[in-house]
């Protein structure tokens, strides 16, 4: 029920905006051709700000690689082994090269990418709620960038530390390839920056009037068994990693049910506020 109801929104959304001329709001209706020119001009805007951010993580390329390395050669040394990465033909190390700077280039650019896409999805808000926008676009980016580091300097050595003392212990030799560990790196990266978005998600759903922090409570046995499932999908099969991710995805949906009752419910009309 709430999908649909986000789509019929979005849809008749998409249909109008709204014009202000001194005090006075005029609402004009959005042609397909319209929407679609301005879906275009949206992606060109974000694809022009990861561009930039990529070229600026191409100028640190070294120093990030680093950086990347860094929870690898500490669970190598902890090992007694030698932490060099290898690469098996050549052009992975020019490639991997690129696709470190696509990834940090992706989290440089958060702000600007999520702006665009913000600023896509107001067009389905009514004009009033249109300046959470505003809030939303250097909330998402904080989340997501947050989220990033958090698997980089907090999660990952732990999870390195796992797999290759596990193997260690089954008395094998790691040789590991750079483009092997530089995707896990960068893939697990974004998969925690996008379960950050968590409260965010929760907070415009509130906002929306489609959830109210009782069916949050409600449901919340609910939430916790999904986040576990996606946790587990879109995170390695170590049961180290998709703890690391479905716990701060639960403490981060406790926070967007209290945003919800601070910024939504606690601003209604007692008579509401009973009701939800």
């Amino acid at each position: 029920m709430i999908y649909s109801a986000v789509g019929e929104r979005f849809v008749k959304g998409h249909l109008r905006m709204s014009k202000d001329r001194g005090d006075e709001q005029i609402e004009v209706r959005m042609t397909l051709g319209e929407h679609l020119e301005d879906l275009r001009r949206r992606i060109i805007y974000a694809l022009i700000g990861l561009v930039v951010g990529m070229v600026v993580a191409l100028c640190f390329g070294k120093h990030i690689i680093a950086v990347i390395q860094g929870p690898y050669v500490r669970a190598m040394k902890d090992l007694g082994r030698d932490p060099e990465l290898a690469f098996m033909s050549v052009t992975t190390a020019f490639v991997t090269y690129l696709k470190i700077a696509l990834a940090v280039g992706l989290i440089i650019s958060a702000p600007w990418v999520f702006y665009q896409f913000w600023m896509f999805v107001s067009a389905g808000l009514y004009p009033n709620e249109r300046k959470y926008v505003l809030v939303a676009v250097p909330f998402s980016a904080v989340l997501f960038v947050g989220g990033a580091l958090f698997f980089l300097f907090v999660i990952s050595d732990y999870i390195l530390s796992f797999f290759l003392g596990f193997g260690s212990w089954l008395g094998l030799k790691p040789i590991i390839r750079f483009q092997s560990h530089v995707s896990f790196m960068t893939n697990m990266m974004v998969v925690f920056g996008l379960g950050f978005q968590t409260p965010l998600l929760v907070l415009i759903l509130g906002k929306m009037g489609l959830v109210t922090p009782r069916t949050l409570g409600k449901y919340r046995k609910h939430v916790i068994v999904a986040i576990v499932i996606l946790a587990a999908v879109v995170t390695s099969p170590s049961p180290i990693d998709q703890i690391a991710l479905a716990i701060p995805m639960w403490l981060l949906y406790e926070l967007g049910v209290l945003l919800v009752y601070l910024l939504v419910t606690r601003k209604q009309p007692q008579g509401e506020q009973e009701e939800s």
